[in-house]
């Protein structure tokens, strides 16, 4: 799992899977669910991140894998 934010356009991709997507739904203003071809879920893409979203603090908890951290 990534979460890539781009401050540019102020939104934040969490990218589920490495899996590519192949539908996409809308379930809120600016919120969409990316699909793989089999409906599992492989993203969300929230437009205007900083008004929905806490971006200032990231907490992972008993994570069952290695946590990477890329700087920004």
């Amino acid at each position: 799992m990534k979460l890539n934010y781009y401050p540019e356009t102020d939104s934040l991709y969490i990218d589920l899977s490495e899996r590519p997507s192949a539908s996409s739904h809308g379930i809120s203003e600016g919120v969409v669910l990316d699909y793989d071809a089999d409906g599992k879920l492989v993203g969300i893409d929230i437009d205007n991140a900083s008004n929905k979203v806490e971006l200032k603090k990231l907490i992972l908890s008993k994570l069952p894998s290695k946590v990477e951290i890329a700087a920004a």
